[in-house]
């Protein structure tokens, strides 16, 4: 009778209502911002369509936020669609999804639409997902709002999913002791310019170098491998490189191409920005430096060590480091005393056979308010090329005081600019155009002599910011190729935090493998963010299989489409100049899945050998093959 009692008196329980609001939205993963209680990811009273609603969550595409309801709750209610604050190209897209199925979705949305009111039955659910993707065109200006969503339910109320962290694992093999060159096989550089590069070789130090038939214009260090010297005239030289030490010795065929083009492949390296920021200084980034030869990067390929922005002037500051002239009387441009030697700095890279790169913008200020090149272009290009750079990240930045960025003539008029002053100066710099993907830039850049180009805006270290950037890559890779390559931003794996106080990456294990591996197979320039002084060995396995990274230096230099994309699961897939394919298993779920491949999904009818990339073996020949593949993970093959 007792029980009985019990059970009468649960069931006369009232069924109550749980703001969404109310839960603790430092659960809610966004690829921009934090997620706010009652407004706008902007902090403005959530409107939508012009109707404005008193409670609800504003976000960011893309964003995700996990509830454990363990089969308690009864409804989800709420009326969504991008907020009224958003600019004109937003756009969004709503998901519900219950226990990994999907139960509702909005259809892209955009602004000025009106909300779209949403039901869905939670009874017996135990995981609600709530998701808001990028509407298909990149998370630019994608406000999303949850407006007056509530969840009704019996006893306990909703709560965040507890998300277990996961530990690395390490799956590239340890270098060989025995020498191994590395890195790419083709270079490119224009006639009669100074030249540095270092031969990249693992194995057991002391290492002696060799090279065949060098251009009597270079020479070789047979201590450290760096080649230096001037470039010759145009015409393709096939250099046969060696490495030996006490083990053995390897060789390798390298093609120095000297005509037009440089960044035959994508440029890899590390930029001060997502580590340091406005913290970076000349001792930062000779540590970076040195860091490089310290942990065996430059013996994987690893090369341009960049200052991001900060090194210049903050114009009409009083401060006693960042103030002071931002030009000299001859108007060539100062650094502030953070750099009190660029030249010399630049040598202490070159060096190594490291190269250096800087950054600007063509506006009036970069991004952090310091002086920049607008009026300045050619004089700022050959105090670049006097100090020692190698590489230039032109950022849009302030220029929009200059023009509106509308209209592909004034879009592409800075960049013009700036090729013009580069085309005046006697080195070669890698041109990397900043401008957050305006105007399709993927379409042009190449037309104002760009080798790189951003397609996105920046990049956190989120599941949701990476995924939604490197996903949305499909379709660019026909606008890229050897010289000029899209770029989705910075690598986001190890230390990172935008400024002194760093903290390690939000990916999972899982999610930075994907990150490498996605970055690879698009053939994006890979420039670590992190601080290299805290490198530890799950990073350095990202970042020195190379195998991998012979992926993204391949140099029939033709990036990765996705082949298809079905419950979660994307395959992407692109040919390398060996004949063989290079292929991704992206497992996009909450959830570990289970996934079977067919090498005739990518154009390979019947049994094909399959190599597994991190693990650098081989698996066999088969017509299709079974993986077990871990949340936001993936599978590298190539298939021969």
């Amino acid at each position: 009778m007792l029980a009985l009692s019990v059970l009468a008196l649960v069931a006369a329980l009232p069924q109550q209502t749980f703001r969404l609001g109310d839960i603790d939205l430092s659960a809610v993963s966004q690829g921009w911002g934090v997620a706010h209680k009652d407004v706008s990811v902007d902090g403005h009273p959530l409107t939508i369509g012009g109707t404005q609603y008193a409670h609800g969550v504003g976000t960011h595409a893309v964003s995700q936020l996990t509830l454990s309801l363990d089969g308690k709750a009864i409804q989800f209610d709420a009326w969504v669609g991008l907020d009224d604050e958003a600019l004109q190209e937003g756009s969004v897209d709503f998901h519900v999804v219950c226990d990994g199925k999907e139960k509702w979705s909005s259809g892209v949305m955009r602004k000025g639409e009106p909300a779209k009111h949403v039901t869905v039955d939670l009874r017996g659910v135990k995981t609600l997902y709530l998701k808001v993707g990028d509407g298909g065109d990149d998370i630019n200006y994608d406000h999303a709002d949850w407006a007056d969503a509530v969840v009704k339910y019996d006893g306990k109320p909703p709560k965040p999913q507890q998300t277990v962290k996961e530990k690395p694992y390490i799956l590239t093999p340890k270098a060989p002791h025995t020498p191994r060159i590395n890195g790419p096989v083709v270079l490119g550089a224009r006639p009669g310019r100074e030249f540095v590069w270092r031969i990249p070789a693992t194995g057991d130090r002391p290492m002696a170098f060799s090279a065949e038939i060098l251009p009597s214009t270079l020479k070789l260090d047979p201590v450290t491998g760096v080649v230096s010297g001037t470039t010759p005239n145009a015409g393709t030289y096939t250099i046969r490189f060696g490495a030996k030490n006490r083990l053995g010795e390897d060789h390798r065929d390298i093609r120095l191409t000297v005509g037009d083009r440089i960044a035959l492949t994508p440029p890899m390296g590390w930029n001060s920005w997502n580590c340091f920021a406005t913290a970076v200084d000349d001792a930062k980034v000779r540590l970076a430096a040195d860091a490089f030869v310290k942990a065996g990067l430059v013996d994987h390929g690893w090369q341009y060590v960049n200052i991001d922005d900060c090194w210049s002037v903050i114009p009409h500051s009083n401060d006693p480091v960042l103030g002071g002239p931002t030009r000299n009387e001859d108007g060539t441009i100062r650094t502030n005393k953070k750099f009190p030697d660029m030249k010399s700095l630049t040598t202490y890279i070159h060096s190594m056979g490291l190269r250096a790169g800087i950054y600007s913008s063509p506006g009036p200020t970069t991004c952090g308010g310091y002086t920049s090149t607008y009026g300045h272009e050619l004089q700022d290009a050959q105090q670049w090329a006097n100090w020692g750079f190698d590489y230039i990240k032109y950022d849009w930045c302030s220029y929009s005081e200059i023009l509106k960025p509308e209209g592909l003539d004034n879009l592409q008029k800075p960049y013009k600019d700036m090729q013009a002053a580069l085309a005046q100066v006697n080195r070669d710099i890698v041109y990397s155009l900043c401008q957050y993907g305006m105007g399709d830039v993927w379409k042009w850049g190449e037309s104002v002599n760009g080798n790189c180009w951003r397609t996105t805006g920046d990049i956190g270290d989120s599941w949701s910011s990476m995924s939604s950037i490197g996903f949305s890559q499909d379709g660019h890779e026909k606008y890229a190729g050897p010289g000029h390559w899209n770029d989705p931003d910075m690598l986001v794996v190890g230390w990172v935090g935008w400024g002194p106080q760093l903290h390690p990456t939000r990916l999972t294990p899982s999610e930075q493998y994907t990150h490498i591996t996605l970055w690879s197979l698009l053939s994006a320039p890979l420039l670590i963010g992190c601080d290299l002084t805290k490198l530890d060995d799950f990073t350095l396995n990202l970042l020195t299989n190379d195998e991998v990274l012979a992926v993204d230096q391949d140099p029939l230099g033709q990036p990765a489409h996705r082949v298809s994309a079905k419950e979660g699961i994307e395959v992407w897939a692109r040919p390398l100049a060996d004949g063989t394919k290079a292929v991704g298993l992206f497992n996009r779920n909450d959830e570990a899945t289970t996934v079977v491949f067919r090498p005739s999904e990518v154009g390979l009818p019947g049994s094909h050998l399959i190599r597994d990339l991190w693990r650098q073996k081989g698996l066999g020949s088969f017509s299709e093959v079974m993986f077990t593949i871990r949340a936001h993970g993936c599978e590298l093959l190539k298939v021969k």
